[in-house]
């Protein structure tokens, strides 16, 4: 059976400050029955102080104060009636009770969780996640502790969302936990709200504060890292090596420079590749003799 979800409603208070004229009337009352048995009226001022008293104690049990992004909720008999949001002191019937709730925002920063990315590699994650709550009905009725409940889905939510990417993707074909941080911190909140809906909160921020492999792998995919980075490098470095070679060869021979054989074009070739490819700087030779020496 599916749970029924309590939405909250509002509900009308009186202010408290008209109720604490009321209260100083009861006072004032209470003093003018006991002068009154004082001066000979035992019976009418004795009713008179009664009374005063006895309403005094009434009034004074139904108030209850509101902070700024602050909520009540009043319940009858354990009957929920509605929610006070205004700030401030306010007053309701004394056998109304009265139940608080923060509705400020929370900042939770989860701990460094180990999961499994989309290849099967360990890595440490952990998410920031700033949420507020929305509904002061479910948050207090519909789940047992909202707080508890918040800490416990987004633990969930950042392992259900670590483990859909990998960690980094060094063909750049998908989407990666390192590479799209934007884009895993939306599907974070996203997924994180879809949770916490139940409880009446709302996820306001989600990213990631931690990012890491595991220590078990952490240099074996350091090395893996700088062997790509590397390659790519030199792939990067013989493309403009080859486009540049190219273009100078087109040049000599567009402009009849000089004319070169097969055997002296590949040589030439050979020798730019080797100055604009090689890690150290290559020393010139001087040709003093023809081209052929």
């Amino acid at each position: 059976m599916a749970l029924q979800a309590t939405r909250e409603r509002t509900i009308a208070t009186m202010s408290g400050y008209i109720m604490l004229l009321l209260l100083l009337f009861c006072i004032l009352a209470a003093l003018y029955g006991f002068a009154g048995m004082g001066e000979g009226n035992e019976g009418t001022g004795a009713a008179l102080l009664v009374g005063s008293l006895a309403l005094f104690v009434f009034i004074l049990s139904g108030f209850y104060l509101i902070q700024p992004n602050q909520a009540a909720a009043i319940l009858l008999f354990g009957d929920y009636k509605g929610t006070d949001r205004t700030p401030g002191l306010r007053w309701v019937l004394p056998w109304l009770a009265k139940q608080k709730i923060s509705v400020r925002a929370h900042n939770v920063t989860s701990e460094k969780l180990k999961i499994n990315d989309k290849r099967g590699n360990p890595v440490e994650i952990a998410a920031n996640v700033v949420w507020r709550v929305t509904d002061s009905a479910q948050a207090l009725f519909d789940v047992d502790d909202y707080k508890a409940f918040v800490e416990i889905q987004i633990e969930s939510a950042v392992r259900a969302i670590g483990s859909r990417y990998p960690y980094d993707d060094f063909e750049h074909e998908e989407k990666t936990l390192r590479g799209d941080g934007a884009h895993v911190a939306d599907e974070l909140q996203a997924e994180l709200q879809e949770r916490v809906a139940i409880a009446g909160v709302s996820i306001d921020e989600c990213r990631l504060t931690h990012l890491a492999y595991a220590p078990e792998i952490a240099q074996a995919m350091l090395r893996r890292q700088q062997a790509e980075a590397v390659i790519a490098a030199r792939t990067r470095l013989v493309e403009g090596a080859v486009t540049m070679v190219e273009l100078a060869l087109d040049q000599l021979s567009a402009k009849n420079v000089v004319e070169l054989d097969d055997e002296r074009r590949a040589a030439m070739v050979s020798n730019l590749m080797v100055v604009l490819c090689g890690e150290r700087e290559t020393q010139p030779v001087v040709n003093t003799g023809t081209l052929y020496q």
